[in-house]
């Protein structure tokens, strides 16, 4: 059962809207990207700080002009997982094809986190936008500036639980486990689905 719903953004464009278009949660096998391939790719938003919905929906003008139609989950909140004492973060993550590689994509998920005022501070510390890239198509990768699948990915239900909103059977490298399966294996977290109070 699906939990995503449509929401309108407010932009210059006509075509403005991030769609609900369906994805079947398979992941495929992976390619060369290059211009004409577009990979299925994962993004996970989070935030505490200002007006964080406000923050989310900016976020996703931004990506959808990027990106191209996204697929966007509900909002959940949940408890920071940090020792640092700072607000309940607001959770969701999006759908989205792109022909961009991974290293692009972490560059325009970063430049989306400095234009929301997010600056250098401390580890697990509070901000007003994290963007994260969760999955990339069914690519491993392990480097010093990325690692995919995102390596906290499993441990998260504020991860999975907006994911399987609108992935549920997507399989995660390295053993095929749903986002489904994993999200199943784990304990309460404090995390409540909240939806979107706002349309864009």
């Amino acid at each position: 059962m699906s939990r995503s719903r449509r929401l309108r953004i407010s932009t210059t464009s006509s075509s403005s809207r991030i769609s609900r278009a369906r994805t079947s949660g398979t992941t495929t096998r992976r390619k060369r990207t290059t211009s004409t391939t577009r990979i299925e790719v994962a993004l996970g938003l989070g935030g505490n700080l200002g007006p964080v919905e406000e923050t989310f929906l900016r976020a996703l003008r931004q990506l959808e002009s990027a990106l191209g139609p996204l697929l966007v989950a509900s909002l959940y909140r949940s408890r920071p997982v940090s020792p640092i004492p700072q607000p309940d973060y607001l959770n969701t993550a999006v759908l989205a094809r792109t022909s961009l590689a991974p290293g692009e994509l972490l560059v325009l998920t970063q430049s989306l986190e400095h234009d929301a005022g997010r600056r250098d501070g401390p580890r697990f510390g509070p901000r007003p936008l994290d963007v994260d890239l969760l999955l990339y198509g069914d690519l491993q990768l392990e480097s010093p500036e990325l690692t995919v699948p995102h390596p906290r990915l499993r441990e998260r239900r504020f991860v999975l639980e907006p994911l399987a909103d609108i992935a549920p059977d997507w399989r995660v490298p390295p053993d095929g486990a749903t986002v489904r399966e994993l999200l199943e294996k784990l304990e309460e977290q404090g995390v409540e689905r909240v939806g979107w109070s706002r349309k864009g």
